[in-house]
């Protein structure tokens, strides 16, 4: 069977983050976190589920970097709880978190596996969320306070430097619709912290710079695909419109050093733009080494006057086959988007930082199964999911797009953030209760991507 090839050097990998998997919330020191209060709140989860065991990594991370061995990927994508390292936040560092992402990182490189580090995946010390969070311009220094200290504890034992993940589902999610933690509802915070966020990341970017830091350093967006509902003149302009909120607000300043204009009049006319300082779109618009690009699927966008919380856009899902989140199933988006990105922004390098599926799956007994293993998940909707992915990524490449990764959502099932856990994306299937991992069948397909460095024509559409 004919084969989608990728370049020698191609940079596998899987993908995690603190809250969700590592548990162990009381331990070593370790600070309470915006998650850890929201998640105990009555009715914001699932189930009223909460990060406090997970996937119990904090003391479980030598048998899941074994798994990751045995799936043969070189690349291993975390993130570093910042209550762990300062349990209020600034002030005294406590040695034991730090020395939990030591352990792991040696355990990293015994293996052969190259570590990404992301220094937020929204789990602020709620110490403080109680001084104002992310609407406070002053949480933007104190994270960079954060990361320069653990850039240059961790010197050298790192590979890429993530400084953000997905600052709009931040400053949206956790601040407009007030789905995520902290639970806030109001359109001109949330704007207010998109800044905060980009602005951190950039002082954060200016201090590894000025230390000298070995490896390479950016950040991720999750970008949604936009299209429009109809042809019509108002479902066009609303596409335009949500791609602005979506993607550009964040895209223009990290690349173009300002803001989109066609967004910044409209949030000026209804008085929620942000307060930017002299300076400041210096400071986001810094050069990156990378671009962290997460994608799952598209949005389309009609006309609704009544949708204020996205500036008049009602978004809508496509009519494709959907995941177990109710998101559809759109590979030829990613496509699209990387080279979109690529046209228009030409980053250095880009990474498929997270790309993943969640389905329903069931964890059915077997005997004389491979390796000798008494458990199963026959996931074949996630193995198609993730081969016409990895094939449309593949056909960007050969469209000149630089890009050097993928890492696959996610190594384990887990705590999905408002969700519990009621959803899985794991190619490692997590028996909660005994915590005990089994390999799906796509962890197998995985397995057999990495060796090869190729997919199928198959996967082709």
């Amino acid at each position: 069977m004919a084969r989608m090839q990728f370049p020698a050097g191609f940079l596998w990998g899987v993908a995690t983050a603190s809250y969700q998997i590592e548990g162990a919330v009381a331990e070593d020191g370790r600070g309470e976190s915006i998650w850890d209060r929201f998640s105990h709140a009555p009715g914001k989860t699932a189930n009223g589920d909460t990060g406090d065991v997970a996937c119990d990594h904090y003391h479980r991370y030598k048998e899941d970097v074994a798994h990751m061995a045995r799936l043969g990927v070189p690349a291993y994508r975390f993130s570093i709880a910042w209550p762990r390292i300062f349990p209020n936040g600034r002030g005294a560092l406590n040695q034991k978190g730090l020395d939990f992402y030591r352990r792991l990182l040696e355990t990293l490189h015994a293996a052969g596996i190259r570590p990404f580090a992301t220094l937020y995946h929204w789990d602020l010390p709620q110490a403080l969320q109680d001084r104002g969070g992310w609407a406070n311009r002053d949480t933007a220094r104190w994270f960079a306070d954060y990361a320069a200290c653990v850039m240059e504890k961790l010197n050298g034992q790192v590979e890429g430097w993530i400084t953000h993940n997905e600052p709009w589902v931040v400053a949206y999610i956790g601040h407009v619709t007030g789905e995520h933690a902290p639970g806030l509802k109001d359109m001109r915070t949330g704007f207010l912290v998109a800044h905060h966020l980009l602005l951190s990341h950039g002082m954060a970017l200016q201090a590894f710079r000025q230390l000298g830091l070995k490896g390479e350093i950016g950040i991720t967006l999750n970008i949604q695909l936009v299209h429009p509902a109809s042809e019509r003149e108002d479902d066009l302009a609303a596409a335009r419109r949500l791609d602005g909120v979506f993607n550009r607000w964040y895209l223009d300043p990290l690349f173009r050093g300002e803001y989109p204009a066609d967004i910044w009049e409209l949030l000026a006319g209804v008085g929620v733009a942000p307060a930017v300082q002299e300076g400041d779109l210096q400071l986001i618009g810094q050069p990156i080494d990378f671009l962290g690009i997460n994608y799952y699927s598209r949005t389309l966008a009609a006309h609704d006057p009544g949708a204020r919380e996205t500036l008049g856009v009602r978004m809508l899902s496509g009519p494709g086959p959907k995941t177990d989140m109710g998101w559809e199933i759109y590979p030829p988006g990613i496509y699209q988007v990387l080279t979109g990105i690529h046209q228009k922004y030409k980053p250095k390098k880009l990474y498929i930082t997270e790309n993943g599926a969640a389905f329903p799956d069931r964890l059915e007994e077997q005997r004389g199964g491979e390796d000798g293993e008494t458990y199963a998940v026959h996931d074949r909707e996630r193995v198609d999911y993730l081969g016409r992915h990895f094939y449309q990524a593949g056909r960007a490449i050969e469209a000149g797009v630089p890009l050097a990764g993928y890492f696959v959502w996610s190594l384990l099932d887990n705590f999905e953030w408002a969700f519990g856990y009621t959803k899985r994306f794991g190619i490692i299937y997590v028996d909660y209760p005994t915590q005990r991992r089994v390999w799906k069948d796509s962890a197998r397909f995985y397995q057999e991507v990495v060796a090869e460095n190729a997919v199928d024509d198959r996967f082709a559409e």
